[in-house]
């Protein structure tokens, strides 16, 4: 169903659809505007299925907005020959065709910085989590008697350890500032030398892991990125070594993962999001030395409250013919 509040004529107003499950888009409602008509739909309808029941739509939606699970493919772009602007409260863009939106002048706007903290402050908390075994350690006395024995494995302290982040951006380097702090030595590895960090560089992932114990994945997802952390490099890492991924999962080879840690080849991961979304393996479930999260490194009260804000920024400025306020193309 349309959003039948807004109280402004719509006839001649560009519209925008909100493409993603009810919970975000109503967190991602601009408020009402004189710019713009928002098409929301009460359920959660892809955008084919919606289209197919009012295909009056399909040659005036001016913009989208859609969260990572609602992809922007090609074959979505091909139904909106009116298409100007994609807008996604994400920090990641693979699930955009940037190249067809590219060709087609389709502006895109991301989250830009929006995000950095709050997932830098998941990633620690995660690796605390595996390195201190504080979940496992809540399952096991949950399951035991108050008058049972503690019977409990050490769990390996964090401060001193050898990290390395995979992909210094804002949030690799919000994710460093923060382990400083536990006096961590840090080294990274990127697409470039970045000039102005002081931390070693390695060129490649395999090399960082060698000389590492800890990898923490922050990195965007490309063609040359994906399952960048395979059976190679998590042997590198060692039996005690850490992978804790806030980036994409399909950075990680999923499956040679879970062999490592039911055979023992590395210590733990921390989770926050998972090769074929919204599914999660279940053997994952029953390991303890793993920590999952449900692609919630981003979702805090302050960034549902900035998100909106700065979707509506940017849905207003391009209204008005101004530049975007987070632009990606």
């Amino acid at each position: 169903m349309e959003d039948q509040n807004n109280k402004f004529p719509k006839n001649n107003l560009p519209k925008v659809f909100l493409h993603g499950s009810p919970k975000f888009t109503s967190i991602l409602q601009p408020h009402h505007s004189h710019n713009f008509h928002i098409i929301n739909p009460s359920s959660s309808t892809h955008l084919h299925q919606f289209l197919s029941t009012n295909p009056h739509h399909a040659t005036d939606i001016a913009a989208i907005v859609c969260t990572s699970l609602y992809p922007v493919k090609a074959d979505v772009l091909r139904l909106l020959p009116s298409l100007r602007l994609v807008i996604t409260p994400s920090a990641g863009t693979n699930h955009i065709d940037l190249s067809e939106c590219r060709s087609r002048g389709i502006q895109v706007a991301g989250a830009g910085n929006l995000f950095s903290e709050d997932v830098a402050d998941m990633a620690v908390a995660l690796l605390m989590d595996v390195s201190r075994k504080i979940s496992a350690a809540d399952r096991c006395l949950k399951r035991q008697s108050l008058s049972a024995s503690w019977n409990f494995p050490l769990g390996s302290k964090l401060s001193g350890k050898k990290v390395g982040i995979v992909g210094l951006g804002r949030i690799g380097l919000e994710v460093a500032q923060r382990l400083e702090a536990f006096n961590c030595i840090i080294s990274y590895n990127s697409r470039n030398k970045k000039p102005l960090v002081s931390y070693p560089f390695y060129s490649t992932v395999l090399d960082l892991a060698t000389n590492t114990s800890i990898l923490i994945l922050c990195c965007e997802l490309n063609n040359q990125t994906r399952h960048i952390i395979n059976r190679e490099v998590m042997l590198a890492l060692g039996k005690g070594g850490v992978i804790v991924n806030v980036g994409r999962g399909a950075l990680i080879d999923e499956k040679e993962l879970l062999r490592c840690l039911i055979e023992g080849e590395i210590g733990g991961a921390g989770l926050d999001v998972f090769e074929n979304e919204p599914n999660v393996p279940k053997e994952f479930f029953a390991l303890d030395n793993v920590v999952l999260s449900p692609h919630a490194a981003v979702l805090t009260s302050e960034s549902f409250s900035g998100i909106k804000q700065l979707v509506e920024q940017n849905l207003i400025a391009f209204f008005s013919n101004k530049p975007l306020i987070t632009p990606v193309i």
